[in-house]
């Protein structure tokens, strides 16, 4: 964000369906400046990756999003983008945890079990971004989680102490501007070798499963579009996009 860029806005909700679906409402109808928040004390209808549904106890945890202009950036590049706000999560959260990671392409981890996801939509003019629009859910204070959701964890879970929402969201703000920032200045080898060093199950091999089943990889790279490459025991190497292949996690019966 430049410094002759408008000051971003700050909006608060106590309720809404999504804080995507109502920051895109708002560029809609008017030019937000860069860097905008929408955050929301409740989410009737939180979304993740490809409709997947995200569960959040209202006032207890982050929902929120914030709206970027990379039109500087190639469509094809677009994966720089949730590269940034994963490292700027994963970065935040490691003030008061260890063994935090980035599950690719960007749910963050807490040993085996996520503690945040996020939703990006970016909107392109031609062959370039116009709009980024990042939608975020940190599991903060929320003691018990109801769903059947695999392997949820809180932050007050993981360490017994409740936190302050907003100072947490601030601490985020300031990684992920200055992060962009690194990213107009065409930091971008760094920001990937960033994002390979914090990967979730970076080194070795583990389970993985494709729509051929289950099988043992490493992770040999990530591509600039977003594709996981992995690499199998008999060194045949696989591309993925996202969500033709997972993870295989056996969750733990307590921290």
């Amino acid at each position: 964000m430049s410094e002759e860029n408008e000051m971003p806005r700050f909006i608060r909700l106590k309720e809404t369906t999504s804080t995507n679906n109502y920051l895109r409402g708002l560029v809609g109808k008017e030019q937000l400046p860069e860097g905008s928040v929408v955050v929301t004390d409740f989410q009737t209808a939180g979304r993740g990756q490809v409709g997947n549904s995200w569960e959040s106890e209202g006032g207890r945890n982050l929902m929120f999003s914030v709206i970027l202009y990379p039109d500087f950036l190639p469509a094809n590049r677009q994966f720089l983008i949730s590269q940034i706000a994963a490292l700027s999560v994963k970065e935040t959260l490691d003030q008061y945890t260890d063994d935090i990671t980035v599950k690719w392409p960007n749910d963050i981890y807490w040993k085996d079990r996520k503690i945040c996801g996020m939703l990006i939509e970016n909107d392109l003019t031609g062959q370039s971004l116009f709009c980024s629009v990042i939608g975020i859910g940190i599991n903060i204070n929320q003691q018990e989680f109801r769903s059947n959701a695999p392997n949820p964890v809180s932050l007050t879970q993981i360490t017994g102490r409740e936190y302050d929402l907003d100072e947490i969201l601030n601490s985020f703000l300031e990684r992920l501007y200055n992060r962009y920032l690194g990213l107009i200045r065409e930091q971008e080898d760094e920001i990937r070798n960033d994002y390979m060093a914090a990967l979730y199950r970076g080194k070795g091999f583990h389970a993985y499963r494709d729509e051929q089943g289950t099988f043992q990889a490493r992770i040999r790279g990530i591509e600039p579009t977003g594709h996981l490459i992995l690499e199998l025991n008999d060194g045949e190497v696989r591309r993925y996009a996202f969500k033709e292949v997972s993870t295989v996690i056996t969750p733990e019966l307590s921290l």
